[in-house]
């Protein structure tokens, strides 16, 4: 399963590479005030995915931090409950 796993991320490392190599014309960015700055395609695009994924990441991390106090809270509570007792044996 290992190298099933390493030969998807392989191929899709390569077809990324490509996809880069065939888009490396330069493009004007234009911002606000008149500022522009010319980069390649490649580094707009991947710079507006990492932008979205930074966001995406940082939208979910009160609920993980939420989430992972709950936790801390319910097992600190679990360890405090003393355990029933045992039944007897059934004859």
């Amino acid at each position: 399963m290992r190298i099933v796993t390493w030969t998807i991320r392989l191929l899709v490392f390569v077809l990324l590479v490509a996809f880069g190599a065939k888009n490396s014309d330069p493009v004007p960015l234009r911002f606000y005030f008149d500022l522009s700055i010319q980069t390649p395609l490649i580094l707009a695009l991947f710079g507006a995915f990492a932008a979205g994924a930074f966001f995406g990441v940082l939208s979910l991390l009160g609920r993980v931090l939420r989430q992972r106090r709950e936790i801390s809270f319910l097992r600190r509570k679990a360890a405090s409950i003393d355990p029933p007792p045992a039944m007897p044996p059934m004859l």
